[in-house]
């Protein structure tokens, strides 16, 4: 599993120019459902980010996390974080999971970062064509890749 997290003073994802999510501080996560993704994935990329600590202290040091400052999460569903360019310059999807398998896991993800967050998460709509704003704070920006654990 891959996500792009982005700390955000707020965020929002439209449908059809209507808001399906929106948060105030907090992360959006874009998240990439890998074809060979277990749950132990999913469950990692959850409590990672959950628990970054990339909100500011007293002090003005990235400190706390979502929870210590009482952020939110913005989950958006983007396969392209799949795409590879390795060969030619039209992207490659072969690595992400396919709409049927990737559905049921990103559910799970936006599952298991409400439990650990302790409050809902907002989300777009699975495959639709989303417009996301955002205003990223700082900015800061994190990659996160399950397959990079070490």
């Amino acid at each position: 599993m891959r996500a792009l997290v982005q700390r955000v003073r707020e965020a929002s994802v439209a449908v059809d120019g209507a808001i399906a999510g929106a948060i105030g501080p907090g992360l959006l996560v874009l998240a990439g459902i890998g074809a060979d993704d277990t749950d132990d994935e999913i469950l990692w990329i959850a409590k990672k980010v959950v628990d970054l600590r990339v909100f500011d202290d007293d002090a003005g040091v990235m400190n706390r996390s979502l929870r210590e400052i009482g952020g939110s999460i913005l989950a958006v569903s983007q396969f392209t974080l799949y795409g590879s360019v390795r060969k030619g310059n039209r992207p490659s999807w072969s690595s992400a999971a396919p709409p049927e398998a990737a559905r049921p896991r990103f559910d799970a993800f936006v599952h298991e970062l409400a439990v650990r967050l302790g409050k809902p998460v907002a989300t777009g709509v699975f495959g639709a064509h989303m417009r996301v704003s955002l205003v990223n704070d700082g900015p800061v920006t994190l990659w996160l890749d399950s397959r990079d654990r070490g």
